[in-house]
């Protein structure tokens, strides 16, 4: 592992920072300076090769980190500056430096490197580029906003580059899922993963294809590791996470063979948790139960962290209320035993899932129990009382795999519904037309909106449908023609409920209402 002194310590925009070559290097040979950091003759006559660039989460909205691969283990930075400070595609001389870590690549060869990014500003559009070496890679740009109040953030269920068995075919569709999401929500400040990046963990051409579209490269991705992910260390090659739990505990096999751990960050008002759901049961760490763990880990995050934070989102692969395949796994069913009753005495607010590929939003369940009995089946408004808690599973980002809604086991613990028997208990809503789709929260201060909203057709770019996988594309199975992009699936409201207030700051909740046709959109104030 190879790192550059770190000598950045006050904030970005009250102190120029700059990283230095150590004495023997600048004493051996005539120095170079490009953009202000000092770069030896030897080391600028070879640059490494630098590829796969993505813009991550910091621990908090002054935070990013840049995550790339290496040709070579040389002295990269990050170099940064104000895009309006760039002329004529020249950094200035004054842009800030940060130090990278540069690690050899466990699997597939080469290098993997990350580099922090703090002290940023509020409302400032940045350029970065990464090398140092001699060399520098294209320049990209990111954009900061409020560090407090409103924000929108999209979340992606499963791209699983490669599942469709044509690389090419995914690829485009998940590329054509990011142009058209954030493109559509050009505000959006997250972009969070739903876990299963690719289909074959270590297979470097799926992850070169995951990594394609711009967008990753301009708006931080959170990431979340999945059963696809996990069986191999290209996922922490290309994806480093803030304040990250690496023991034993939050791994099911081999921690140095397997990718994995726990982690959280804030984001204005948010506490995000993000949780490795392949360790469950019994953990790489003798003796200990992984859910327990889990839930060990949330649990003093919370504690730590949750007075800071007006709402508390869990994010992890393995969807508990999946209406599906995986609607009754084993596993499935562990942790729908393991962890509703947890999540609902520690406040979380929404959890959000991938794994079925498939879109499911839960009513309110508290103790995993339905709160309120009263429920309607796709209510566009619910208000949480204590202990609630939504649980959303993505459908698929990419088009590369959809799986179909099953029906419920009568006599099981995931149940028909009531109020609507061709669903499962604890759902609201189930969907699946075998189109491309994603979720976009809505943090507003008094309530938190969740809409599922298509990003494809049944026209290219869609592999399952396209290699003849999927039978019919479509709402009602294929009966009724698809809906145009953009066009919303689902759309909820949750009110916030508050233990010194209730609901909405003390105000009566009205009665349950029924989904509607007309969709009411939130915005940023």
């Amino acid at each position: 592992m190879k790192a550059i002194p770190r000598t950045l310590g006050a904030p970005f925009h009250a102190v120029r920072r700059r990283a230095a070559l150590g004495a023997a290097a600048a004493a051996a040979c005539t120095a170079m300076v490009l953009g202000g950091f000092a770069v030896s003759a030897a080391q600028a006559a070879e640059p490494a090769a630098i590829d796969d660039i993505i813009l991550l989460t910091g621990a908090d909205e002054s935070q990013r980190v840049v995550n790339w691969y290496a040709s070579a283990s040389t002295a990269q930075v990050v170099q940064v500056a104000p895009t309006n400070s760039i002329k004529k595609g020249q950094f200035p001389a004054n842009a800030t430096v940060f130090p990278a870590v540069v690690s050899a690549n466990t699997v597939n060869g080469g290098y993997n490197g990350h580099s922090v990014i703090t002290g940023l500003s509020e409302n400032v559009k940045y350029s970065y580029r990464v090398g140092g070496d001699g060399g520098w890679s294209e320049a990209h740009a990111f954009k900061t906003r409020k560090f407090d109040g409103n924000f929108d953030f999209l979340f992606f269920g499963d791209p699983q580059i490669g599942s469709s068995g044509n690389v090419p075919k995914d690829q485009a569709g998940w590329e054509d899922t990011l142009e058209v999401a954030v493109g559509a929500n050009p505000e959006a400040e997250l972009l969070v993963s739903g876990g299963d990046q690719v289909e074959t963990a270590n297979v470097e051409s799926q992850w070169t294809a995951f990594l394609a579209p711009e967008e990753l490269r301009s708006v931080p991705w959170v990431a979340t590791i999945g059963n696809h992910d996990v069986g191999g260390k290209a996922y922490e090659q290309h994806l480093w996470t803030p304040n990250t739990d690496r023991s034993p505990k939050h791994y099911r096999g081999n921690p140095a063979a397997q990718s994995g751990g726990d982690y959280w960050f804030t984001y204005k008002d948010v506490l995000f948790i993000d949780l490795n759901s392949n360790a469950y049961t019994a953990s790489a760490e003798p003796g200990v139960d992984a859910d327990e763990a889990h839930i060990g880990y949330v649990s003093d995050v919370i504690a730590e962290h949750g007075d800071e934070a007006k709402y508390t989102v869990l994010v992890y692969h393995h969807s508990i209320y999946s209406p599906a395949s995986h609607a009754n796994d084993s596993d499935a069913q562990e942790r729908r035993r393991d962890f509703p009753t947890a999540f609902s005495e520690l406040g979380v607010d929404l959890v959000l899932q991938g794994h079925d590929h498939s879109y499911s939003r839960s009513y309110l369940i508290r103790n995993g129990e339905k709160a309120n009995p009263d429920e309607q089946p796709g209510a566009d408004s619910v208000f949480q009382g204590p202990g609630g808690v939504v649980y959303v599973t993505a459908n698929s980002a990419s088009g590369s795999k959809y799986y179909d809604l099953t029906a419920p086991r009568v006599g099981s613990d995931f149940g028909p519904d009531p109020l609507n028997p061709a669903s499962h208990w604890a759902n609201s809503v189930e969907d699946q037309e075998h189109v491309r789709s994603y979720v976009k929260v809505s943090v507003r201060d008094e309530h938190l909106q969740v809409e599922n909203i298509r990003s494809g057709t049944c026209a290219a770019p869609n592999a399952a449908v396209e290699l003849g996988q999927e039978s019919w594309c479509g709402p009602d199975e294929g009966a009724s023609p698809a809906q145009p992009v953009g066009s919303v699936v689902d759309q909820v409201v949750i009110h916030r409920y508050d233990e010194t207030r209730g609901p909405r700051g003390g105000a009566t909740a009205p009665a349950v209402t029924t989904q509607q046709d007309d969709v009411t959109i939130t915005t940023i104030d």
